[in-house]
C-alpha cells in the first residue's frame, strides 16, 4: 500500500511507516495512492461474510500484500470482538449502535485495530504514543495499548471539558498510561500534538506515534462498521440508504465516504455538527472561517479545526464528486435536548452526539429514503447530562461502574508546548 502526504505529494510511503510515522512533512496528512472499488458481485459476497472475515477482505484492498493475508485476519479478530448492531427506531430510521466495546464509544474499533497494526510493525522497538482526546478517544486508546510492552501512551484533554465518567474511563489506568488535563479547549490539545510532531529531537528520542484519527490505521478500521451495518439491512433500505454522521474531527465521515468509494451502495450522507459548525458554514459559503471553540453537550464534537476534513476533499476531487453534494446541518443544545427527549418517546434511550446526527436525518430525509444515523458512545457516558434532560436515572454499565469511584491520576499542564516538552522528555521511558 501507498500513500501520500496531502501537503506534499512527492512524500510517499508504506502503510507500515504512514502507522508508525502518524503525520508527514509539514504535519500532512497520510492518503491511500489507490483507492480500491468493488464489483457488484464481489460486494454481494463480501456483505453475505461474518463481520471478521469481510473486514479482513475489505482492508487488505488498501493494506495489499504488505500484511500476509492470514496474519491480517487473525490480528483483525483479535481487534473487533464486539457487535456494532443496527436497532430500528422508527419504520424509516435506524442506529448504527458503535459502542459496545471495551470503552463503549466508536473509538474502540480504530483503537484496537491500531494497536494490533502497531504492535506488528514496531516489533521490540520502544514507541510513544501521543494523543488528543475531547472525549472517547482517550479511552479507546488508553484501553487497547494498556498494558503493552514497550509502548507508552500520554493522552492530551480538556480540563472540564469532558463528561466525569469520559475522564474516570482513561485517567484511572496508570501503569504505562499517562493523562494531562489541559487548561484550554481540544483545539489547544490538538495544537500540542501537531507541535510535539515538528519536534524532530522529541519524535526521535521517544519514538513518537499519534493514534488519533490522523493515523491512517485507524482511519481504515472505521471503514468496516459501516459495511457491517448495510449487511444488516434488508435490500429496500440498502437502495435508499441515507447515513447522518455526528462530526468533529470528522474521522468517521471520512470512513463513511471511504466506503462508499469503494462501492458500498450509500445514496449519501449528512454531516451532522453542534454549534462548532466551521464544515456546515464551508460548505454553505465556500469560506473557511474556523471560530472559538464553543463547549456543548456534545463535547467529543467540540472542534472547530477539524482535522479530516483535507482528507474529504482530496476523496471528492479524486472521485471527481461534488462537495455541493454532502449535506449538513448544525444542531444546537436546546434542539439536542428536544432530540433526546423524541427518541425516549419513540422508545431510545440515546445521548447528545447521536441526538445530533438523528435530528439532521428526519430534517433532510426524503420520502422513500431509509435512514441511518451512527450512535458514536453509550448513553451512560454522558449520565449526568443525559438524565438531567430526559429526568431519569441511567443504570451504569460494567465498564463504567467499576471505574467510577477511583482517584483520577492526571498531571495538570497549561496549553504550553515548552511545558509539555518537559514532562514528556522527563518522564521518557
Amino acid at each position: 500500500m501507498k500513500l501520500y502526504n496531502l501537503k506534499d505529494h512527492n512524500e510517499q510511503v508504506s502503510f507500515a511507516q504512514a502507522v508508525a510515522q502518524g503525520l508527514g512533512s509539514q504535519q500532512g496528512l497520510f492518503f491511500p495512492h489507490c483507492l480500491p472499488e468493488l464489483e457488484l458481485s464481489d460486494m454481494d459476497s463480501l456483505l453475505r461474510m461474518d463481520f471478521a472475515s469481510r473486514s479482513s477482505k475489505i482492508l487488505a484492498a488498501f493494506i495489499g500484500d504488505e500484511i500476509p493475508a492470514e496474519l491480517l485476519e487473525e490480528r483483525i479478530r483479535s481487534a473487533f470482538t464486539f457487535p456494532a448492531p443496527v436497532v430500528n427506531v422508527t419504520p424509516d430510521t435506524a442506529c448504527l449502535e458503535l459502542f459496545h466495546g471495551p470503552t463503549l464509544a466508536f473509538k474502540d474499533f480504530g483503537g484496537r485495530f491500531m494497536a494490533q497494526m502497531l504492535g506488528h510493525i514496531s516489533g521490540d522497538k520502544r514507541v510513544t504514543i501521543l494523543t488528543a482526546t475531547s472525549g472517547d478517544t482517550g479511552a479507546a486508546v488508553a484501553h487497547a495499548f494498556y498494558g503493552l510492552n514497550n509502548v507508552r501512551v500520554i493522552v492530551l484533554y480538556p480540563q472540564g471539558k469532558i463528561s466525569p465518567l469520559q475522564e474516570k474511563l482513561f485517567c484511572t489506568l496508570g501503569d504505562n498510561i499517562e493523562t494531562i488535563a489541559i487548561d484550554g479547549d481540544f483545539d489547544d490539545c490538538q495544537a500540542l500534538v501537531k507541535q510535539a510532531f515538528d519536534d524532530e529531537e522529541l519524535k526521535l528520542s521517544l519514538g513518537l506515534n499519534s493514534a488519533n484519527s490522523i493515523n491512517i490505521s485507524r482511519l481504515l478500521a472505521q471503514i468496516c462498521y459501516y459495511f457491517e451495518a448495510v449487511a444488516q439491512l434488508p435490500q429496500d433500505a440498502r437502495n435508499q440508504l441515507v447515513v447522518s454522521v455526528p462530526s468533529g474531527n470528522f474521522g468517521n465521515l471520512t470512513a463513511g465516504l471511504l466506503a462508499k468509494a469503494m462501492g458500498l451502495p450509500i445514496k449519501r450522507f449528512i454531516a451532522a455538527t453542534n454549534v462548532n459548525d466551521t464544515v456546515p458554514r464551508y460548505l454553505a459559503c465556500g469560506e473557511w472561517a474556523p471560530q472559538a471553540t464553543v463547549a456543548t453537550l456534545s463535547n467529543a464534537m467540540d472542534v472547530s479545526q477539524p482535522n479530516n476534513w483535507p482528507r474529504i476533499e482530496e476523496l471528492f476531487r479524486r472521485k471527481t464528486w461534488r462537495l455541493s453534494d454532502l449535506a449538513y446541518q448544525a444542531v444546537d443544545d436546546t434542539t439536542v435536548k428536544d432530540t433526546l427527549r423524541e427518541l425516549r418517546d419513540l422508545g431510545y434511550i440515546s445521548e447528545p452526539h447521536a441526538a445530533i446526527a438523528w435530528r439532521a436525518l428526519r430534517d433532510n430525509l426524503q420520502p422513500g429514503e431509509f435512514g441511518l444515523f451512527l450512535g458514536t458512545a453509550h448513553p451512560a457516558k454522558f449520565k449526568e447530562s443525559v438524565e438531567e434532560v430526559l429526568g431519569q436515572a441511567l443504570p451504569l454499565p460494567f465498564a463504567l461502574a467499576e471505574r467510577a469511584d477511583m482517584p483520577l491520576l492526571s498531571h495538570t499542564l497549561p496549553a504550553n508546548f515548552s511545558a509539555l516538552r518537559r514532562l514528556m522528555m522527563a518522564q521518557a521511558v
